[in-house]
Parts: C-alpha cells; structure tokens; sequence
C-alpha cells in the first residue's frame, strides 16, 4: 500500500478522489448557481459555500490527507479551486488587485487548512450548524474583497 500511495496521507487522499471528482463535475458544469449561468461574484458565494459544505462532510479523511511531512502542514490545496476562483475573481472589477494571490489566500480559506483552526468541539457541533457559520465568514469575506 505504501509503495502505491507514498504516505498515510496519500491513501487518504486517494480515498477522496470519487468524492473530489463529483464535485468538481458540479462546478464545471452543474446548475447555477454553483455552475455556470450567473454573476461572477454569486458563484464565487456558491463556491464557498459548496466546498465548506464538501469539506465539512468529508472532515475525517481530509484531516487525513493533511501530511505532517510536507514543509507547509496544511497540504496542498485543489488546483481546481484556486484556477476557479481565480477566473472569477477576474470577472469582477477589482481594479488592481494581485488576483492570482488573492485566489491563493481566498483557496487557502476553504480547503484543507480551514478544518486545522477548528476545534475538536467546532466538528463535533450539529455539521449543518458549523457549516452554516463557516460559510456566512466566507460571504463576508467574498463580498468584502468585492465591494468596490
């Protein structure tokens, strides 16, 4: 198995592909708002919103594929979430933002590193309700960065 997956973290992450891949399919082309066909600024919403939601429900392995080797211990983030956010942060008019930090920094708030600053507590909490809490922060922080 580890001459496969290199590291524990590895076969979690393998664990976690199906379920990546599905929602990937949702964001590529699923119906609005998390797919195509509204405002660049609701989908971006809808984005956060979604991945806190995946990210909430499948917290247990995406601990696990936090690997403790890597010299960054948050991991590595989902090269579909920085390349989608960062097309749609280019779909609004931000004047002279750095857009391709701006998309690493807003990645970094909704995979992986977001479930190391909650507490055992926070996880163990009603999901619908700290799922709820984190993407209200994420609403406002997405309308804060896109308020004129």
């Amino acid at each position: 198995m580890f001459r496969r997956f290199g590291t524990r973290a590895g076969i979690f992450r393998a664990l976690l592909d199906d379920a990546e891949r599905d929602f990937q399919e949702q964001v590529l082309s699923g119906p609005p708002p998390l797919g195509p066909g509204v405002p660049a600024l609701d989908r971006l919403v809808a984005y956060g919103q979604a991945r806190v939601a995946f990210m909430i429900e499948h917290a247990d392995i995406a601990r696990a594929t936090l690997d403790g080797g890597q010299p960054i211990p948050a991991g590595s983030s989902t090269p579909l979430s920085q390349l989608h956010i960062r097309v749609l942060l280019g779909q609004l008019d931000l004047g002279p933002a750095d857009l391709d930090m701006l998309a690493v920094q807003l990645t970094a708030a909704l995979d992986g590193p977001v479930l190391l600053y909650l507490s055992a507590t926070d996880l163990t909490e009603d999901p619908v309700r700290v799922t709820n809490r984190i993407t209200r922060g994420w609403h406002d922080l997405i309308r804060r960065v896109a308020r004129p």
